[in-house]
């Protein structure tokens, strides 16, 4: 399965597709296709690469 997380790193700023309530989300980590990201109001979530892409964010 394609890797749609090859692109992230560290410290980028994204949005989860599916959870705009989420809001703002700044890549903590990505290990072997999972990314973890700190979410403004979600805390905290892993994110798999393989089934969400995630969508950067240039402000």
């Amino acid at each position: 399965m394609h890797d749609l997380t090859s692109f992230l790193e560290p410290g980028m700023l994204v949005r989860h597709p599916d959870v705009p309530d989420w809001g703002l989300g700044q890549v903590q980590s990505v290990i072997d296709g999972r990314v973890t990201v700190n979410f403004e109001n979600a805390g905290k979530q892993v994110i798999d690469g393989e089934r969400i892409a995630l969508l950067p964010v240039f402000e």
